[in-house]
């Protein structure tokens, strides 16, 4: 049996490893504590749920569901902009329900990549956008980030032939894995220069609401002229603890979202309606279960820095996202500190180097484990780096 060449060029994908690491471990008998993967422990609302539970029951929504989504959850979502974001949206052109942002972010590479062309794609990053990339055949060229620059790309750092020979330019803010966040002027910068480069921005939004410390995430589309370029993918999964549900979006420029569509319904289906209006009940229904969150993800970033700072790691409180980017101790890579940490005290986490090359020297530590793990897991940590 032969496969396809180029699904042998990806490589194993990061969460699929460390689920075996984890699993293997605890064959072993070891008390595992995850830090590795971002999966909310949090149960979805219950007035989600309840919602979600009725349209179930209700007959009509067994059957199949449209490609393209509900006219009704396509409304919620563009009332979500324009009520958080202030921008309009269009929910017939500018509006399309995913089955969680993840299954867009994969048919975008499809839909705007032929062999041989090239991506901007920010390093380190989420895997999915690179391996998306790969499995069109496409090259990706890295946007390096570094702590110097605040994790943020440096766009008049990109070389002309680079710019000149890519068709598509990701971004992430708040970031995943790095946690750092932006403000609207490089969301702007970044509409400018795909303006100026011919390029489709595509900016990836799961963590939009989950920020700290007063500050508040702005949407690619706030820029000005941004509809021309930008598409921006959202999530119910991060958000209102709805991983499982594979609810998700993308909106923005009509004719990305019109070409997204199409590979769409080649490929699958829509969204189970039932979830659709569970999702409705999401984004129009009471929003403090997102400050409660919150205040839960703060509570678990400041035990995680100072455990880690009282270790001798000093980093700053993320503003965003669920994560902590961690420089990895003098003499270890991000393998090597990982496996350390499993080996020494049971403690998961995951190595920076599986978000790209750029992020070697780091690691990501998850907030989304249970207040009681996070602190038995920080006591096992600072107990193995006392030993260094």
């Amino acid at each position: 049996m032969r496969t396809a060449e180029r699904i042998q060029k990806l490589p194993p994908y990061l969460f699929a490893e460390l689920d075996r690491k984890v699993s293997e471990a605890r064959a072993g008998g070891v008390d595992v504590i995850s830090f590795g993967i971002g999966d909310p422990d949090r149960p979805t609302p219950a007035h989600i749920v309840e919602a979600g539970r009725k349209a179930m029951a209700d007959p009509s929504t067994h059957q199949y569901p449209s490609y393209y989504g509900m006219p009704e959850f396509r409304a919620a979502v563009a009332g979500y902009y324009k009520r958080r974001f202030g921008v309009s949206l269009d929910p017939g052109s500018e509006v399309l329900p995913l089955i969680g942002s993840k299954e867009g972010i994969a048919h975008l590479a499809t839909a705007f990549v032929d062999p041989g062309d090239s991506l901007l794609i920010q390093d380190p990053g989420y895997p999915v956008y690179q391996t998306a990339a790969l499995l069109a055949g496409g090259v990706s060229r890295a946007l390096p980030l570094t702590a110097e620059d605040g994790f943020l790309p440096r766009l008049d750092r990109v070389t002309e032939e680079d710019a000149a020979n890519s068709k598509v330019m990701w971004i992430n803010y708040p970031s995943n894995p790095t946690s750092a966040v932006c403000d609207l002027g490089l969301m702007e910068q970044a509409v400018e220069f795909s303006r100026r480069h011919d390029l489709l921005l595509a900016h990836d939004s799961a963590y939009v609401e989950l920020t700290y410390d007063g500050y508040v995430a702005p949407s690619v589309l706030q820029a000005p002229g941004a509809k021309d370029v930008a598409i921006e993918f959202g999530s119910l999964s991060k958000t209102y603890n709805m991983t499982g549900w594979r609810v998700g979006w993308v909106v923005g420029a009509a004719p990305a979202i019109e070409a997204i569509g199409r590979v769409k319904t080649n490929i699958d289906s829509g969204i189970f309606n039932a979830l659709q209006r569970a999702g409705i009940a999401a984004l129009e229904g009471p929003q403090d279960c997102i400050q409660e969150s919150i205040a839960v993800y703060r509570r678990r970033r400041d035990v995680v820095v100072g455990a880690l700072s009282a270790s001798g790691i000093e980093i700053k409180p993320p503003l965003g996202a669920v994560y902590v980017w961690v420089p990895v101790p003098a003499g270890h890579t991000s393998v090597s500190f990982c496996e350390f940490l499993l080996n020494e005290v049971g403690v998961v986490i995951a190595p920076g180097s599986g978000y790209g090359a750029h992020g070697e020297g780091y690691v990501r530590f998850s907030l989304t484990l249970s207040d009681d793990r996070v602190d038995e897991g920080m006591d096992r940590v600072a107990r193995a780096l006392s030993s260094i």
